[in-house]
């Protein structure tokens, strides 16, 4: 992922550092199991811990100049391993392993670590969501359908339907972190031919993984999973994100994005305050489903292995991660600064001269004893006159012969604070996300 949108707490987990580490303890977990089982010493065991290579760049660096020789980065590796402990101890390192058992198990221990950070980012992301729900619990605007003004609804109920939203996101992670803590040591077809499965044991264990039948690799619909857990989560936030570009639009005007000092908007238009962060989500948001193609494409391999997944989740899984990780942390500060004018929101509520009651209206009239088409078609005609004219809806409909309803009922069909009296049921329900209850 480029520099730009790489925030070190989790593109320090994808680094070449980060990854030749993993392996190295990988390997000598290996070592200390084979010493268990009984296999070798626990003396050669104990040397190789104690001889183990710091992995800095220098040491990457030589991983990456012996592959230039052996053009195969996992044996490059091992060989630098083995030279740095010194033999004869540094044979056992790799000892009956073959190069995926070591890759795909770092694989899963570095999505895993990735994931529960953008999981831990996540929750904090949610309680702000919430808390901005509560905070406009009451706050009315115009509900829109087809762009179009439709009943009237509270912006924090929005608000907390985002935060119902995330929350599902969160759970969708959580069991895809679930599903990709395994790890293989069983060697070159997943037989255990040259390695006890006892090691396996032993070693995912203490890497917090469970074993997992396999092939020579570990089924790639589990990477899939985390993948398309985190572009679930992309398009939740760009779902939010092209709702705020439409409320900032200058037509709207009822929330924006916070605008620091200094800022500019425009180079050419000192005026503009453009939703710009909004416009970035959505669109680091098609970069996201571009990565679930790939990790889909990759489940399907040759017979127990090929390496065509490999090249493609070098690049995928970490600036997935990376870039999920940016996208929640930049949603957080977006929702948390976020700028809204509950006077703008009442006012384009009105421009419509109440035509957002005409549900109400239709119901009362067929309360009243009056057919559904009937009332539908009265209504109907209403709205146009009251649209075309710039009159209120209720003024047009009180002056219709047909329409035989006493002014409470026309007051009740027409309250705002009675359309919108259940809207709170939304945010109590997102009061219920349990993850709130341990911030």
């Amino acid at each position: 992922m480029i520099e730009r949108y790489t925030l070190s707490e989790i593109g320090d987990i994808f680094t070449d550092a980060s990854r030749m580490a993993t392996w190295l303890e990988i390997e000598i977990l290996t070592v200390e199991a084979l010493s268990e089982i009984g296999k070798i010493p626990n003396a050669d065991a104990e040397y190789v811990r104690a001889n183990a290579p710091i992995v800095d760049s220098d040491f990457v660096a030589e991983v990456f100049a012996r592959e230039e020789i052996t053009n195969h980065d996992l044996a490059a590796f091992v060989d630098v391993c083995q030279a740095r402990i010194k033999m004869p101890q540094g044979s056992w390192i790799h000892y009956g392993l073959t190069s995926s058992d070591v890759v795909d198990t770092a694989l899963s221990v570095l999505m895993v670590r990735a994931g529960k950070q953008i999981l831990k980012l996540l929750k904090e992301t949610i309680k702000v969501v919430y808390t901005r729900a509560e905070e406009f619990a009451g706050t009315v605007m115009a509900g829109r359908t087809h762009g179009m003004h439709a009943e009237p609804t509270t912006f924090g109920n929005k608000l907390a339907l985002w935060a119902l939203a995330l929350n599902r996101d969160y759970e969708r992670l959580e069991d895809a972190i679930e599903g990709i803590s395994v790890g293989k040591l069983s060697g070159a077809v997943g037989t255990y031919s040259n390695i006890d499965p006892r090691v396996e044991e032993i070693v995912c264990f203490r890497l917090g993984l469970r074993p997992v039948p396999a092939t020579q690799v570990i089924a790639r619909d589990r990477h899939a999973q985390v993948i398309y857990a985190l572009t679930s989560l992309a398009s939740t936030i760009e779902m939010c994100a092209t709702e705020i570009r439409h409320l900032a639009r200058t037509e709207l005007g009822e929330a924006e994005e916070y605008f620091g000092v200094g800022q500019k908007g425009s180079s050419a238009m000192p005026h503009k305050r453009n939703p710009i962060l909004s416009e970035r989500l959505v669109g680091l948001s098609r970069v996201m489903r571009g990565y679930l193609v790939s990790v889909l494409e990759d489940i399907a391999l040759w017979h127990e292995r090929d390496i065509s997944h490999s090249s493609v989740e070098r690049i995928v899984v970490p600036d997935a991660s990376i870039l999920a990780y940016y996208m929640v942390a930049k949603f957080k500060g977006l929702i948390s600064g976020l700028v809204v004018h509950p006077t703008r929101m009442l006012s384009n509520l009105d421009s419509s001269h109440g035509l957002l009651f005409s549900q109400s209206l239709l119901l009362a009239l067929v309360d009243s004893g009056m057919s559904r088409d009937q009332a539908y078609r009265i209504v109907q005609s209403a709205a146009r006159t009251a649209s075309e004219k710039g009159i209120a809806l209720k003024q047009v409909v009180q002056e219709i012969s047909d329409v035989r309803l006493d002014q409470v009922t026309i007051d009740r069909a027409f309250d705002l604070d009675r359309i919108v009296s259940n809207a709170r049921l939304t945010i109590e329900a997102a009061s219920e996300i349990p993850l709130l209850k341990s911030l």
